[in-house]
């Protein structure tokens, strides 16, 4: 097998790296692109301009849909992200708009609304929040109860949300509803996009354990929206809902993020010293951190394999469902192992003076919010298990009229 670049993707790489060297100066430092507390700024909205024009993100969006316009290329693709991680230059906003909802729009929105929200998105003008889980429907989320009734020529929504990412400073939701209640479970759920000024939505932050506020919970109060803001068919949104969520597991899972955790994980093991021994060279933090390695690396290897069979067309098995679960649990012990390396200073943040240039605890804090989101680990397994591996399904107990029942 002949693992070498052609000479096309050779002088593609040296064409990246040239833009790195002209622009890694003015680029905005990674915090600032990946923020989740506050809407992106001019100078990120700036870089992620010039990143599309120049085809380095929004790569294979139709130039009628604000994007670059170019072919899919996976090779082209991954020595972007190569070139980026190297330089330590961020590759561009993600978050549920770009990363999850835009993909979705390309697949099944209508030709008015790829116009109207793929370009105001991906260019960073316009911030979107998910409305998915509530109260009593996270995993189990058919089980959802919002409700959307048609009057007119619009739907009037009425319920609750909770765990809604970013949706304190967001302009618009992608949010599941139910508008038919007599349906079976998981029929009966539209997909709405939803203007987060319209009047009866109430917005309350939720405090983490990291001190910060970026989840929240929704209070929907007759919120009218027009019937035009429907994707797919009324009724069968969770269709649609799924062709997200697979996104979201992408977007969780990125291995190209994790990789950049890990290099500054290995600049922090070189400058860290107890002793005058570096903390790389102390064999028990050695040995942590090259099994780090060699999972990352399998992580971004089966992650090619789904990049290729997504340009190939072969429907998506639960490969997906691995990358999200992997890379939950490979980014909670990088932190770890970062809180560990720094010793009595790696339980600091919010501000202090001897805090490390990343928060090793505050990310490693917000790891388990990763865990859980998108599908928990729990859940995950499951569906691996069954779906992948073929095992029984786990046995369901019910109560009956004789008691409690194995199903």
């Amino acid at each position: 097998m002949d693992l070498t670049f052609s000479q096309e993707h050779q002088d593609f790489r040296k064409q990246v790296q040239g833009f790195l060297e002209e622009h890694k100066g003015t680029a905005p430092n990674m915090k600032a692109v990946n923020g989740t507390s506050s809407a992106p700024t001019p100078s990120v909205k700036r870089w992620q301009h010039i990143l599309i024009e120049n085809g380095y993100t929004a790569r294979t969006i139709p130039k009628e849909y604000g994007g670059y316009g170019g072919e899919a290329d996976l090779i082209k693709g991954l020595i972007i992200q190569e070139e980026f991680i190297a330089a330590d230059v961020s590759t561009g906003l993600t978050g549920q708009g770009i990363s999850m909802l835009v993909p979705t729009l390309l697949e099944l929105g209508t030709e008015e609304q790829k116009r109207k929200w793929i370009s105001a998105t991906i260019r960073g003008d316009v911030v979107w929040c998910q409305g998915y889980s509530e109260p009593g429907a996270g995993s189990d989320l058919a089980s959802l109860k919002t409700k959307a009734v048609i009057e007119g020529d619009q739907f009037v929504i009425n319920g609750q949300k909770i765990w809604t990412s970013s949706a304190h400073f967001s302009d618009m939701c992608f949010i599941l509803v139910r508008t038919e209640p007599d349906a079976p479970k998981h029929h009966g759920i539209s997909y709405l996009l939803m203007p987060m000024t319209t009047q009866g939505i109430e917005v309350r932050p939720l405090v983490t354990i990291t001190g910060d506020a970026m989840f929240n919970e929704m209070f929907l109060t007759d919120v009218k929206i027009g019937s035009d803001q429907l994707v797919g068919e009324r009724g069968k949104g969770w269709m649609v809902a799924n062709a997200t969520l697979k996104h979201e597991r992408g977007m969780i899972g990125n291995p190209a993020q994790t990789e950049a955790n890990l290099n500054a994980l290995i600049k922090l093991m070189k400058a860290e010293t107890c002793d005058g021994i570096r903390a790389v060279d102390m064999p028990v933090f050695r040995d942590r951190l090259m099994r780090l390695q060699g999972r990352l690396l399998g992580l971004k290897l089966h992650s090619l394999r789904l990049l290729s069979d997504d340009l190939n067309g072969k429907a998506p098995d639960h490969g997906g469902l691995i990358v999200k679960y992997s890379t939950a649990y490979l980014n909670h012990e990088l932190y770890s192992l970062g809180v560990d390396v720094m010793g009595e200073l790696g339980t600091l943040y919010g501000g202090d003076a001897y805090q490390s240039e990343l928060d090793w605890q505050k990310m490693f804090l917000g790891s388990f919010s990763s865990i859980i989101g998108g599908g928990t680990a729990q859940i995950q397994k499951n569906v691996i298990s069954e779906r992948g591996l073929g095992m029984p399904r786990e046995p369901r107990v019910t109560m009956g009229a004789k008691g409690w029942a194995m199903m």
